[in-house]
């Protein structure tokens, strides 16, 4: 086991160069550098269909010489790093526990293999440190931190996945996700790209995100109305929509809902309304520009 500082050539370039990196980590392998790193994350309790697209993600970029990022829970971790094995490219797992315990007990083998193959295992913590649930937060920093794109590939409304990408984006980092789960389908709302090959997420990286298929609603339809009645920043309740539309607050929901379905809205937290979301800005823009 090695420890480093942000000082030393050996802690990874990409998590010394955000304003909080961490002041020490435990390093079990090697840390190479890499012109491309991919965290790969995901719910614990993935379908196989979203495991399977992991390892492949993993596989593919590992394959083109990526270094593959994960958290090593089960589901779309596992399958990340399995992905990236499968390609005999580097992997590098973030614990959050100290080196000394196999966290899930399952992935013992995995993380005993990752080191003897060229990747490792890193953390914040010191051994004898359990996985207690807030060092996951910490963790999920460390794994958007590390990386230059995060891969959404599957997340619940409320899984730690989605907090790894809200760190992403707060450090910068490209954000790509998985069409199918509630969680990506609320950050591909959010701007986040659609990603479901590789070619996807290099295109990302490159600034030529693919957008989600959507098409505006007719600037005089009733849902076209309600969209055009919404902000980007401040939130506006059925009541205010109802006012600046002339429709009745039942009809307004209906369309809010379709809306929101299609990604063209997202509600606020703390049932503080509904605004546009960053791709009916986009898709607005460019319908002007057309019109010009």
């Amino acid at each position: 086991m090695e420890t480093i500082r942000p000082v030393d050539r050996s802690y990874p370039e990409r998590l010394g160069a955000v304003c909080d990196p961490p002041s020490l980590l435990y390093v079990l392998g090697n840390l190479r550098k890499h012109d491309l790193v991919v965290a790969i994350v995901g719910s614990r309790a993935a379908p196989r269909a979203a495991a399977d697209c992991a390892h492949q993600l993993a596989q593919d970029l590992g394959g083109g010489g990526a270094a593959i990022v994960s958290g090593g829970a089960l589901g779309v971790d596992t399958a990340a790093h399995r992905g990236a094995l499968a390609a005999d490219a580097a992997t590098v797992v973030v614990l959050g526990n100290g080196l000394d315990i196999a966290y899930p007990p399952r992935n013992a083998r995995l993380f005993d293999e990752i080191p003897r193959r060229g990747g490792a295992l890193i953390t914040t913590y010191k051994e004898r440190q359990p996985p207690l649930p807030h060092h996951f937060v910490r963790r999920n920093r460390v794994i958007a931190a590390m990386a230059d794109v995060v891969v959404v590939v599957h997340a619940g409304a409320r899984s730690g996945a989605l907090y790894t990408a809200r760190a992403a984006r707060r450090y910068g980092r490209v954000v790509v996700a998985v069409p199918g789960s509630a969680g990506t389908e609320w950050l591909l709302c959010t701007g986040a790209a659609v990603a479901e090959t590789a070619g996807d997420v290099l295109a990302a990286v490159r600034g030529e995100p693919r957008r989600p298929e959507v098409d505006l609603p007719a600037p005089d339809s009733e849902l076209g109305r309600v969209l055009l009645a919404l902000d980007g920043c401040v939130g506006r309740n059925p009541s205010e929509l109802s006012t600046h539309t002339g429709l009745n607050p039942r009809r307004i929901n209906q369309h809010l809902l379709g809306l929101e379905l299609s990604g063209l809205v997202v509600s606020l937290p703390g049932h503080m309304g509904y605004v546009r979301s960053p791709l009916a800005h986009e898709l607005l823009a460019e319908a002007r520009n057309q019109t010009r």
